[in-house]
């Protein structure tokens, strides 16, 4: 899974834009809009792009944000960084997009049910279980 694969949990329960961004890839726009008020989620396992993950999150710290990072219980270089924190286990990196996405989804619900949403129907499922329903002739 994808950082992208994460913000369709929030796109399609809560209906809220998110954005998706390798770490690698804040640099070329998205860092400019970070401020203490933009919600920020980051996700950052022991993999071998956790050092510039580690840079990412410095770069969102240094402009004054706060960002929720879901980390591995035992990285401490996240941990004496960040005040708010939803850890996980370590376990391979194959699997590792699966176990981060449960929080994301969680999330999605909540914001879905304070925000009044039908969290029991999904607009895409329509297309998914009846993929004739749209066609036309």
């Amino acid at each position: 899974m994808t950082d992208e694969s994460h913000d369709v949990a929030i796109k399609e329960l809560s209906y809220l834009h998110s954005e998706g961004i390798l770490s690698g890839e804040l640099k070329h726009g998205p860092l400019a809009m970070i401020d203490n008020e933009m919600p920020v989620i980051m996700i950052i396992t022991k993999d071998n792009v956790h050092t510039k993950c580690i840079n990412a999150l410095e770069q969102v710290s240094a402009r004054s944000c706060q960002p929720i990072v879901i980390c591995e219980k035992d990285d401490n270089e996240v941990l004496q960084r960040v005040s708010r924190t939803l850890q996980i286990p370590h376990i391979v990196d194959c699997l590792q997009g699966i176990l981060t996405v449960i929080p994301l989804q969680l999330l999605s619900f909540h914001i879905a049910v304070l925000r009044v949403y039908d969290v029991g129907y999904h607009h895409c499922m329509e297309i998914i279980y009846h993929p004739f329903l749209h066609v036309s002739g």
